[in-house]
């Protein structure tokens, strides 16, 4: 974490005594977050990474900023203050108060929390264990991005205890799901697959990106349910993340995984260009205020 955190509209140094245990939602993981990319001092798909908040703290009953515009605009302050220009930017609304727990002197109904990071170096490829039973597809809150995060923690440390880099989560029906911070993809020939949100996934920012708006031609990026062995008659296994982009998958435990790259390279070079057209553009935007 770099020197200087947001709280709510204050910038500070973060070893500073900000927050209460008497804001029940940090002692119960009761708030929602967002990881944004930061390219050049842009916040890369603020948008949509505001919008999918607002639609997760109104599931969770979590208390929203009405206004993106003043976050946005202490964000970018946070940023200036960190010297952050290209960096990974957490964003965190946790709700204060309600519950026999509830704190004296709290006054807010939610706080806003953000501070920076360095882009992780997340390697060539990556290696994935398998966790069976560890989505649960039809429960309402499947597919938020809450801070009651742990379950996803620990299945993440005990795979990276076994030589593993990340987790292929697996639903109720055995189908895969997502990774524990990361969307998977997997290639058949120009036809490329991810598993559909009712396979209990999080709606990822940059999955929604390449189903949405990446276009290549002859490739088709679709949802359709996937199981362990259907991933072993892929031509290639991929997964994505705002941090890791298109990060191709070298193995997976217990199956046979094909490294063929053309359709992820191909996705690849569409979004990276993606991302220098929104760049450009909110630099744009920004110089003619």
């Amino acid at each position: 974490m770099h020197r200087y955190l947001l709280h709510n509209d204050r910038i500070a140094d973060s070893s500073a005594i900000l927050l209460s245990p008497g804001q029940v939602g940090l002692l119960s993981g009761w708030g929602v977050f967002s990881t944004l990319r930061v390219f050049d001092s842009v916040l890369f798909a603020w948008e949509r990474h505001w919008n999918r908040m607002r639609r997760d703290a109104e599931l969770l009953q979590v208390p929203f900023p009405g206004d993106p515009g003043p976050i946005r605009d202490a964000l970018l302050r946070l940023i200036e203050a960190n010297q952050a220009a290209n960096a990974t930017l957490r964003l965190i609304v946790v709700r204060n108060r309600r519950g026999v727990w509830e704190g004296p002197g709290i006054e807010r109904d939610f706080d806003v929390i953000a501070f920076t990071t360095k882009v992780k170096d997340w390697g060539k490829r990556v290696r994935l264990s398998v966790e069976p039973q560890a989505r649960h597809a039809a429960c309402a809150f499947a597919g938020v991005k809450m801070l009651s995060w742990s379950f996803n923690l620990v299945w993440l440390e005990q795979a990276q205890g076994r030589g593993f880099d990340e987790v292929i989560l697996l639903n109720e029906r055995g189908e895969v799901s997502e990774c524990t911070s990361a969307n998977l993809f997997a290639a058949f020939g120009r036809r490329v697959l991810t598993p559909p949100l009712t396979s209990g996934c999080l709606p990822g920012i940059t999955r929604e990106l390449l189903i949405e708006e990446i276009r290549v031609p002859g490739y088709q990026v679709v949802e359709q349910d996937l199981r362990p062995e259907d991933l072993e008659k892929a031509d290639q296994v991929f997964i994505t993340s705002t941090t890791r982009e298109l990060l191709p998958v070298g193995e997976i435990e217990g199956l046979k995984v094909g490294q063929n790259d053309a359709a992820r390279l191909a996705l690849q070079d569409a979004f990276s260009k993606y991302c220098d057209a929104y760049v450009h553009a909110a630099g744009a935007r920004r110089a003619s205020i």
